[in-house]
């Protein structure tokens, strides 16, 4: 009698004569974990597979063994599939994340002016403080604000597109101002323009040096810190917008009841707007109640547009005080702000993140934003700018607004290069009444104070330790804010370190955590483990 073995017919022949072959045993397709084995035997059993599974074997025999040559032991569909009548076609196509997704043109530059509309007042008011403070011919004054538009578009369109490794490809814009102002004011003070555009350059390169060891210290800035450092951003911000609706204190026209107004309107045209529009007019709210009160500045006659005529194009100046100067002493309190100006730019990436929704790795992404920082303050020191740093003030438009592609920034960035090209649109901007300014700039940047309370909230508050360090950072922090003048006493390199109120926060916040939670617990276990030996 021959065996069931040798009765069996070969795969793909007919039956024997007379037999009815039994039913191949049922297969479930999610219990498989190699494919390409899967098909084998079905075709062992006589079971016909349609082409697309038959493809499986090639990506097996070609790829990494899992049937995929991904290698994530499935092969990816490309497209719709049809999985049957009755059944709509699934698309498992990876999706674009909103970060990345490409909207109409003409969006992206409604909504990339809306940002240069909020942001126009940062790089004006920096080139205006440094030709008021060096006495700047106007002619120079000029050429400044040029390259202050053209190099923070550049800087904008390097943060957002992130060309190789410069960039953490988020909604990012650039600006100069801030600290880093104030510093190049004082260098340039002290040891003359050439000397301080020197600095700027040491400063930039010092800043790709010590990168490396920064990257390694990021461990130590968890939400905690960063949350911490976002408040007292936030805070410091809103009081910039603020400043620009009151004047500052004890100058004529302090909080003119004229400028108050046309700041409180603003805010009030914002609300409106947004509370009556809806889909991409709401997320526009920001900019038409900039408008609005604009237009009602020009109906009280609170514009003087007899600025804005003049040439059609006018150019950056290259090396406009001259040669570089190179002093290392000079630059030293530079070259230390860079090192909270790294700080300061990690929990802009990490808070920038979040209001997208993107995930990020801390050890990678952040090292891409300092660099962009860093390669974009290099190019500007060439046309006489100070520092050049990644704005915080446009994460809250995007949280705002809810627009969280990148590429509405980096349209954002080629209208700035543009006007820093067209000197009547430059001159136009630049008339728009602060007050205005400083009303849409308030609701923007209190936005950001909110994201960072929104990261404290998860930094694990309920620990006695974290509420002790966040509220004495915040102290520290907050008080070179809230007093002006409070280190007016100690030595001019000094105060400028500590009259930063966010490197102050972020320093303290930083330096707590380590002493609380890594070398306390270390030394508390050593302690525990010696009296341990000691008992026995």
């Amino acid at each position: 009698m021959s065996s069931p073995r040798q009765s069996r017919p070969g795969a793909g022949q007919p039956p024997a004569p007379g037999r009815t072959p039994a039913p191949a045993p049922a297969t479930t397709p999610a219990t498989s974990s190699h494919p390409a084995t899967d098909s084998a035997d079905a075709r062992l059993a006589g079971v016909h597979l349609p082409a697309d599974a038959r493809a499986g074997d090639a990506d097996f025999a070609a790829g990494d063994g899992t049937g995929s040559s991904a290698g994530d032991g499935t092969r990816p569909r490309t497209g719709p599939v049809d999985d049957g009548p009755g059944t709509p076609p699934v698309d498992d196509r990876p999706k674009t994340h909103p970060v990345d997704e490409a909207r109409p043109l003409g969006r992206i530059l409604l909504f990339g002016i809306q940002h240069v509309l909020v942001m126009a007042a940062t790089p004006i008011s920096a080139i205006f403080l440094m030709s008021a403070t060096l006495r700047l011919g106007s002619e120079l004054t000029v050429d400044l604000l040029s390259a202050a538009f053209v190099l923070s578009g550049i800087g904008s369109l390097i943060q957002s597109l992130g060309p190789w490794k410069v960039g953490p490809r988020l909604p990012f814009m650039m600006l100069p101002g801030g600290a880093p102002l104030v510093l190049f004011l004082a260098i340039a003070e002290q040891h003359g323009l050439p000397t301080a555009t020197g600095s700027v350059i040491l400063t930039a390169l010092f800043t790709f040096v010590v990168l490396p060891v920064f990257t390694r210290l990021l461990k130590f800035f968890p939400a905690l810190v960063i949350g911490t450092m976002i408040v007292i951003v936030g805070v410091n911000l809103v009081k910039v917008g603020a400043v620009l609706v009151t004047g500052q204190p004890g100058t004529p026209g302090f909080a003119d009841p004229a400028n108050l107004g046309l700041g409180m309107a603003t805010i009030g045209f914002t609300v409106v707007f947004y509370l009556l529009f809806t889909g991409v007019l709401r997320q526009l709210a920001v900019m038409f109640g900039l408008l609005a009160g604009t237009a009602l500045a020009a109906v009280t006659g609170a514009i003087d547009a007899g600025g804005a005529g003049g040439e059609l194009v006018g150019l950056p100046r290259l090396t406009p005080f001259g040669p570089p100067v190179f002093h290392l002493v000079a630059a030293l309190p530079l070259m230390l702000y860079s090192l909270a100006s790294m700080a300061e730019a990690t929990g802009q990436t990490v808070i920038n993140a979040e209001a997208v929704g993107k995930k990020i790795d801390r050890r990678t992404d952040v090292p891409k934003t300092v660099r962009g920082d860093a390669l974009t303050s290099l190019l500007g020191a060439f046309f006489g700018l100070p520092l050049m740093v990644t704005s915080g003030e446009n994460i809250g438009i995007v949280r705002v607004t809810g627009v969280r592609s990148r590429f509405v920034t980096a349209a954002a960035g080629v209208v700035l290069v543009v006007i820093g090209f067209l000197t009547p649109v430059t001159r136009a901007i630049s008339v728009i009444p602060s007050a205005v300014v400083g009303g849409t700039a308030m609701i923007v940047f209190a936005v950001i104070t909110v994201l960072g309370i929104q990261t404290l909230g998860r930094s694990d508050l309920d620990r006695h330790t974290s509420t002790f360090i966040c509220a004495v950072a915040l102290a520290l922090g907050l008080l070179p804010i809230l007093v002006p003048g409070v280190y007016g006493h100690f030595p001019p390199s000094v105060r400028i370190l500590l009259e930063s109120g966010v490197a102050v926060g972020a320093f303290t916040a930083a330096a707590l955590n380590i002493l609380f939670h890594h070398i306390r617990p270390g030394i508390a276990a050593r302690l525990t483990a010696v009296r341990t030996e000691g008992d026995r």
